[in-house]
């Protein structure tokens, strides 16, 4: 009954293109690109075009206690997006405008739906840089990069998008707009509730604008290491060796024998013929500083076994490299299914943690390939199966746990920047304990009463 009441009160209020009922039109909406995360069926969907339509939707779903459900552009691979039975999912695709650049105060204005890649486009137009790049970067939106923390590969050096966010507007409770945090370079006034809406996975309230911080200038050229590794653990153990020595990449990228295969067999690009493990580092330190990092990295390289290294001349050459550990999810998931990990430890477990991954592949009998943004620790184990063999997911699914767990062991988190969604759940509630998961219940039932923000995420039961 509450169902129909807020189908009639949204349509009263709403003019038709921006709601969607029909379930061929809905259907498209109801999930995010994570594997075997459940989903249920929307009641609707709303393609918000203004905070007002939000604002609309927020409050009928609060007085009729119907579930929000946010989302982006679909990208993630948690199931933080996946629709639950009879909610309203809260597209926020359509806001995506750019509403100011500010070089002279080093930010940036935008609406939730503007791409990654197109924001940093209009960046460089005003000669300032927004870091931030998930490998998602030409299709995920800045409001899916907040809601879930997202980091990239410069974020070893740089930081995630929580080092970014100065202020935001959301709407929340039933129906308010708020805005949290500030435009300027400092501010202490009250708790940091913008930095608590970040990674926090539409479980709070929907955020309808973003402030984000600039960079000043053009990012300056990058050089390229490259190496080659027989082994895994052997390009753990120069991963290590690179933070032991002190040296902070702007970028330091892992990629194992299955990506560098598939992405051969899609793009004809000969990397598989040349190793078994890709290191890829780059400096953009500038002058003397910058060729002694890259004499450090080549030494960490070759001290942990490469089997050959080098720094790259050919700037077409490196940035191709780069592509090609960008292309690697798409291109295995052309192989079948792909359960995506996204466990972060300590730079020195890297050696250890891959060498754990190895065994639960081997455990399991599952094949798992190995991309990271390696110099963070952020590893991304891709657990890749046959379509249709149901006993491979039943392995893969113990892979995945064990992954989590030996993540744990390490020191390590279970998840780096793709969120808990629906996959991490039992994960988390490993991770944090039960008084902490008790203060993260707390704070939601103080911002979202009604219990309507994407119900079941996150610190929902990690066994439903």
């Amino acid at each position: 009954m509450s169902g129909e009441k807020a189908l009639a009160a949204l349509r009263a209020e709403l003019p038709e293109p921006v709601l969607l009922t029909d379930p061929g039109s809905t259907g498209r909406f109801a999930h995010d690109e994570a594997e075997w995360a459940p989903y249920g069926k929307p009641l609707a969907v709303v393609r918000a075009r203004s905070t007002q339509d939000v604002v609309t939707t927020v409050r009928i779903c609060a007085e009729l206690g119907v579930p929000v459900v946010p989302r982006g552009a679909g990208t993630g691979l948690s199931g933080g997006a996946n629709a639950v039975d009879g909610c309203v999912l809260v597209s926020l695709a359509d806001m995506d405008r750019v509403l100011e650049i500010n070089p002279r105060e080093q930010l940036a204005v935008v609406q939730p739906g503007v791409v990654n890649d197109d924001l940093r486009a209009a960046c460089r137009e005003h000669g300032a840089w927004y870091p931030p790049d998930p490998a998602s970067s030409p299709w995920s939106t800045i409001g899916g990069n907040v809601s879930t923390n997202a980091g990239g590969v410069c974020c070893v050096k740089y930081g995630v998008t929580r080092d970014y966010v100065l202020g935001l507007e959301a709407v929340v409770g039933s129906g308010e707009v708020v805005r949290l945090g500030r435009r300027t370079a400092k501010g202490v006034a009250g708790y940091d509730l913008c930095g608590l809406f970040v990674g926090s996975e539409g479980t709070l309230g929907v955020i309808t604008e973003i402030t984000v911080k600039l960079l000043p200038g053009l990012r300056a050229p990058e050089r390229t290491v490259v190496g080659y590794f027989d082994s895994l653990v052997e390009a753990g153990e120069a991963v290590a060796a690179v933070a032991a020595a002190g040296v902070v990449p702007s970028a330091l990228e892992l990629l194992d024998q299955h990506c560098l295969r598939a992405v051969d067999e899609w793009k004809n690009m000969g990397l598989s013929a040349e190793a078994n493990v890709l290191l890829l580092g780059r400096s953009d330190t500038p002058g003397a500083a910058g060729e002694q990092e890259v004499d450090t990295l080549l030494r960490c390289f070759d001290e942990a076994g490469a089997t050959w290294s080098a720094r790259s001349t050919d700037e077409h050459e490196a940035d191709a490299l780069f592509a090609a550990r960008r292309l690697a999810y798409p291109a295995l998931e052309r192989l079948g299914p792909v359960l995506t990990e996204d466990v972060c430890v300590p730079r020195a477990a890297v050696p250890e943690m891959l060498s754990r991954i190895e065994a639960s592949a081997r455990r399991h009998d599952t094949q798992i390939a190995n991309i990271a943004h390696a110099g963070d620790g952020n590893l991304h184990p891709l657990i890749i199966t046959p379509p249709g063999d149901d006993a491979a997911r039943e392995r893969a699914q113990r892979a995945f746990d064990d992954i989590v767990d030996d993540a744990i062991a390490l020191g390590g988190t279970v998840t780096g920047e793709h969120g808990v969604g629906l996959l991490k759940r039992k994960g988390l509630h490993a991770e944090l304990s039960p008084t902490v998961v008790d203060m993260h219940r707390a704070v939601k039932s103080a911002l979202d009463p009604a219990g309507i923000f994407n119900p079941g995420k996150v610190f929902g039961d990690p066994d439903a």
